[in-house]
């Protein structure tokens, strides 16, 4: 019998979602290496390879065999050969620019462990996909909205989020299209560096986001009467914003976010919220030429820097904090404590706070292989985002849930542990 891959899903699977990936027909014991590659939509190409021994039977199953040493990780790891991609052109991050079509993983087995590999014994393609059959992707130009509204299979209406990236602008929609999935409706929404928004970070007018949740709260298939903010980075600290300043949230989550405002002016009628102030001298360049930046912004309770400090006590929203705990863009586990101490201290609830140890700063839905560093349109050069690939990757997994059972409880009034499909 010759050797072929088996795959669970066979052909299809959600980006999200494990892949149960085996091989059989190969020799009693005999050593074989796996590589898993992946081109994005610009044609940069990532790879992971694994070492690996076949059972007795000549079966290799790596739900139960461990990878060997020499690859791109060893251990008992079913999901390595995907959480483990590398992009080959240094300080390139995957992102998933078109959801409609699925990213295509291709998967070969060698003979042996050598460098270069050996004869390909058997190869094949799976598809990962982010729109589950059924979900419908709306593009929203109302007034000055744009934004793409992804709405569930089915009748709604739906819990609605509103769904914020961070400094790379333009409009991401594979987050919300992924959460979509789950029974929400979600909206992602750009804010600058797209069509005729803002071209660059200067400021911030928070009318724009009160009609994208106007829109949201008056929309047929958004179930009331609040809906949720998601947002990462200075997504994160915008949502904070639009949670302290407009009706109509009840929940609001943020990934590595901040509770000072960053990097541009915020305003909102007749309120000015500058930016927390930082200073460049505090940026350390490695050998390498990759800055780390993690101290470069002053502290908001400190000076003239506490008025950057978002009145979150204003919110009538739970908040949830994800915290990568090696996050190296700035200090969340800070923003997340002072942030549940100003809440605490004005007599709101306190917030649910998720640390993840080993996490760094980009925390993506499940199985995004971890960026270590990347080019930062503000800073003009790449910077380390930290983490380590393992823990990095669990964290994506717990917080996923985390963000869902979350939503689940405070938008439709139903406790985490009932059925994901809403």
């Amino acid at each position: 019998m010759a050797p072929s891959i088996r795959l669970s899903p066979a052909t299809r699977s959600l980006f999200d979602e494990p892949l149960a990936i085996a091989v059989q027909g190969l020799g009693p014991r005999q050593q074989v290496t796996l590589r898993a590659s992946l081109q994005d939509e610009t044609g940069e190409l990532f790879q992971a390879s694994a070492r690996y021994q076949a059972g007795d039977d000549g079966e290799l199953d790596l739900a139960r065999c461990p990878a060997l040493p020499g690859g791109s990780f060893s251990g008992l790891e079913p999901m390595g050969l995907l959480w483990a991609l590398q992009p080959q052109k240094p300080f390139w991050r995957l992102v998933k620019r078109d959801v409609q079509n699925p990213f295509l993983l291709q998967l070969e087995v060698f003979e042996g462990h050598g460098k270069p590999p050996g004869r390909l014994l058997a190869q094949a393609q799976h598809e990962r996909a982010f729109l589950r059959d059924g979900v419908r992707r709306v593009p929203v130009r109302e007034g000055r909205i744009r934004a793409t509204l992804f709405l569930p299979p089915g009748n709604g209406p739906f819990p609605g989020i509103i769904d914020l990236y961070g400094t790379g602008g333009g409009l991401p929609e594979y987050r919300a299209c992924l959460l979509a999935n789950y029974g929400f409706a979600v909206l992602a929404l750009a804010y600058y560096r797209y069509e005729d928004l803002p071209k660059d970070m200067k400021e911030f007018h928070l009318e724009y986001f009160e009609e994208a949740v106007n829109y949201m709260l008056q929309h047929t298939q958004v179930k009331g009467p609040g809906i949720g903010l998601l947002g990462i980075s200075k997504g994160g600290d915008l949502c904070t914003s639009m949670a302290s300043f407009l009706k109509g949230i009840t929940a609001t989550a943020l990934i590595n976010g901040s509770v000072a405002n960053v990097g541009a002016v915020l305003r909102y009628k007749d309120i000015i919220i500058p930016p927390l102030s930082l200073n460049l001298k505090r940026i350390k360049i490695s050998k390498s030429g990759i800055a780390d930046i993690v101290d470069a912004l002053n502290n908001p309770l400190e000076g003239p820097d506490q008025q950057s400090f978002i009145p979150l006590e204003k919110a009538e929203c739970r908040f949830l904090f994800i915290v990568g705990q090696d996050d190296r863009n700035w200090k969340s586990e800070f923003f997340a404590v002072e942030g549940s101490k100003r809440l605490q201290a004005h007599g709101k609830e306190k917030p649910e706070i998720v640390c993840y140890p080993g996490a760094g700063h980009y925390i993506e839905p499940p199985f995004f292989p971890m960026c270590a560093a990347s080019m930062h349109l503000l800073v003009g050069k790449p910077v380390e985002w930290g983490g380590e690939p393992k823990a990095h990757c669990e964290a994506q997994i717990d917080a996923w849930q985390q963000i869902q059972a979350f939503f689940r409880k405070h938008l439709t009034g139903k406790p985490s542990g009932t059925s994901s499909k809403l």
